[in-house]
């Protein structure tokens, strides 16, 4: 990066807009590019280690709870879910994560050759405020072929 982005990267920055009344912590991301100019707007990522291609339920449960509720990313009309797979292949955990949604997830040409996708809905936006109701949520899955894990 250059520098003269119109966002910066953060990790864990806190969502103010959406807490809880105190003593609740604010909801905080993975990862986030921030506006500059309005750093109440930010592209929020979360992650998630998915252990089989079907072991999508807390995935999901951030989509729907999260993202679609506008308690994540409530100023954007996007964001991204990254799934870390311990086994497995990305295709077959990009299938589960659709049937789970009940959703398309659509190829992005401009990376159609990563297991990326992108899924379009239609978020429950809290009365009384103003955040955009179309959300595109993108899928990035990362395999670790060969990834051993130590039994405890």
């Amino acid at each position: 990066m250059s520098g003269d982005e119109p966002f910066y990267v953060q990790h864990s920055p806190f969502e103010h807009e959406t807490m809880a009344p105190p003593p609740a912590q604010p909801p905080a991301y993975d990862i986030a590019f921030v506006v500059r100019a309005e750093e109440r707007i930010m592209w929020p990522i979360e992650a998630k280690v998915l252990e089989t291609p079907g072991a999508v339920a807390a995935y999901e449960r951030d989509v729907r709870q999260e993202f679609l509720t506008c308690r994540y990313g409530p100023f954007s009309e996007e964001g991204a879910m990254v799934g870390y797979l311990l086994t497995g292949l990305a295709v077959d955990a990009l299938t589960a994560i659709e049937k789970s949604l009940g959703c398309a997830l659509n190829t992005v040409p401009a990376f159609a050759s990563r297991p990326h996708r992108a899924s379009s809905h239609k978020r429950t936006v809290p009365i009384g405020k103003s955040y955009p109701i179309n959300f595109r949520c993108h899928h990035l899955i990362l395999e670790f072929p060969g990834l051993t894990r130590s039994k405890k």
